[in-house]
């Protein structure tokens, strides 16, 4: 029964419930860390990702692979400060960028979604046959969580060797009950935010794709459900909103998994409900070890008087485990 122990995270005591604890480190948390390089990789279907790297000890063979949320990117808190704490520890670290996410919009009329691992895959392959790494460690946050997992878990028997570990930070792993969550009070705030930056995207897609995709009336989109009516489901081959939150939720592979992989979810955090936690599958897989924290808040766990948050040295000590 792999359901590890509460531990206690002493968030700053400004800090003092969930929805700053979310807001504050994406707002205001500052690292000061620098890749070293960005790389181009193309993918099978002519699209494009950009990878980030850092190359702190490329003879150790040991690389940490991040994975952003929704509408994140390499740079945002949560990838830097992971980076940094991997790369002082003698890790390389990857931060890599989702389709459409890196400043530059994708090639292809389709973006990125929940159920679909195949560029972080590609990237994995990649690493192993271009750079040698001998010991890869998968970290992702929200939906980059989803995205790990799915990456050992949908295929499990097809994992490289190389692949040790995975851990995922405030994963939605129930679809529909987070977006519901979203649709709830001050929840709103949050979903507003997600679908200003998608429409963004959707109205640059448009001067690329005349007639093929159209923002005409987005403003109109209040919600998720009806957004991924409108453009995710359709643009990525599922028949509706429903059928995408069920074939992408990454919570029906978990008891596939078989390497090592810890999913932390934080009780505090607004974007997901019990469904989400997924104890019944942590109480019957070995290989899936659940850590419910009561602090948190959404990709935040900052600690008070730590340059590194709580997840960031959970995280290295899990690798390095």
């Amino acid at each position: 029964m792999p359901i590890l122990p509460a531990p206690h995270i002493k968030a700053p005591f400004w800090q003092f419930n969930g929805h700053l604890q979310t807001i504050v480190p994406s707002l205001f948390r500052k690292i000061d860390f620098a890749y070293h390089t960005r790389e181009r990789l193309d993918l099978p279907d002519g699209d494009f990702v950009d990878l980030d790297w850092h190359f702190a000890n490329p003879e150790k063979k040991k690389l940490v692979i991040i994975t952003h949320g929704l509408e994140g990117d390499s740079h945002r808190h949560y990838v830097l400060g992971m980076a940094k704490i991997f790369a002082e520890n003698g890790w390389d670290a990857l931060g890599w960028n989702c389709r459409s996410c890196s400043g530059e919009i994708n090639r292809l009329l389709r973006f990125y979604h929940h159920g679909d691992a195949n560029d972080l895959r590609f990237i994995i392959q990649h690493g192993i046959e271009k750079y040698g790494y001998e010991h890869i460690v998968l970290v992702g946050f929200s939906m980059g969580g989803s995205l790990s997992l799915r990456a050992v878990a949908e295929f499990p028997d097809e994992v490289p060797e190389a692949v040790k570990k995975v851990v995922g930070f405030s994963v939605p792993c129930d679809l529909l009950s987070s977006v519901k969550m979203l649709e709830q009070g001050f929840n709103t705030v949050y979903e507003k935010r997600f679908l200003r930056k998608l429409g963004e995207k959707i109205r640059a897609k448009e001067k690329i794709f005349p007639g093929q995709i159209s923002a005409q009336g987005y403003e109109q989109i209040k919600h998720f459900i009806e957004f991924d009516n409108r453009y995710s489901a359709p643009l990525h081959g599922f028949r509706d909103a429903y059928d995408f939150y069920t074939k992408a939720s990454v919570k029906p592979l978990l008891p596939q998994l078989k390497i090592p992989s810890l999913l932390v979810q934080a009780k505090n955090d607004s974007f997901l409900t019990p469904e989400c936690f997924c104890e019944e599958i942590a109480e019957t897989n070995p290989f899936l070890f659940l850590l419910l924290t009561d602090h948190g808040g959404h990709c935040g766990f900052m600690e008070a008087g730590s340059q590194f948050t709580w997840a960031e040295k959970k995280a290295l000590g899990w690798a390095n485990a």
